[in-house]
């Protein structure tokens, strides 16, 4: 079990319900701006990542842990508290994935699970550029905004690694692991044997 916390270069992803209309740039305009497009196998439509925002990829064993919706809607708790440490009110809206901020969304989700292995994760927009968003439709969603922890605490905003470890945290303590910090060095040796254990690398 293994959590990965890192930062993207600019890319816009697709998942399995993404719609062409839904990255309206054309091939030159995304060349220019330097952003690449990926297709994965998560649920979800389009999205954005890139530098300022946190992306967490947990890799994790839910066969004894419980089925796929139970595990989305602990990923928006993790990621409530997680905003709250900075005193960031958010929560969720009814029928949609995600956590927001009133109208805005803070951080998207979007996981698959096989053969009881959840993979793919979330995103937390700590400080991107929010310009990258509205290129696009994020989420397939057109009537909502995206926002930053950023936006909402201007010149409070913490430093990312400071995120990295209330996320870590909030993370180990939803899911009922203990978390252990391992370095880059060490993400090809990550076989772990089981049990409550939870590595965390951080990029």
């Amino acid at each position: 079990n293994t959590l990965l916390l890192l930062e993207h270069p600019h890319v816009y992803t697709r998942g399995r319900l993404s719609k062409p209309e839904h990255i309206p740039l054309s091939p030159e305009d995304l060349v220019a701006q330097g952003i690449d497009v990926v297709e994965t196998d998560r649920g979800g439509q389009v999205t954005y990542h890139g530098p300022g925002q946190l992306v967490a990829y947990p890799i994790v064993n839910l066969r004894d842990w419980g089925g796929p919706l139970k595990y989305v809607r602990n990923l928006e708790q993790v990621i409530i508290c997680a905003l709250a440490d900075f005193g960031i009110n958010a929560g969720v809206e009814q029928g949609l994935t995600g956590v927001w901020v009133g109208n805005a969304k803070i951080a998207a989700i979007g996981v698959k699970i096989s053969r009881g292995v959840a993979h793919h994760g979330f995103a937390i927009n700590v400080d991107p550029d929010l310009s990258k968003f509205a290129q696009i439709v994020p989420c397939g969603i057109t009537d909502r905004r995206v926002t930053s922890m950023a936006q909402l605490l201007g010149a409070s905003t913490p430093e990312m690694p400071a995120v990295q470890h209330s996320v870590a945290r909030r993370y180990g303590r939803g899911m009922g692991y203990r978390m252990g910090r391992i370095r880059n060095s060490l993400v090809g040796q990550l076989a772990s044997p089981g049990g409550s254990e939870m590595r965390t690398t951080v990029e």
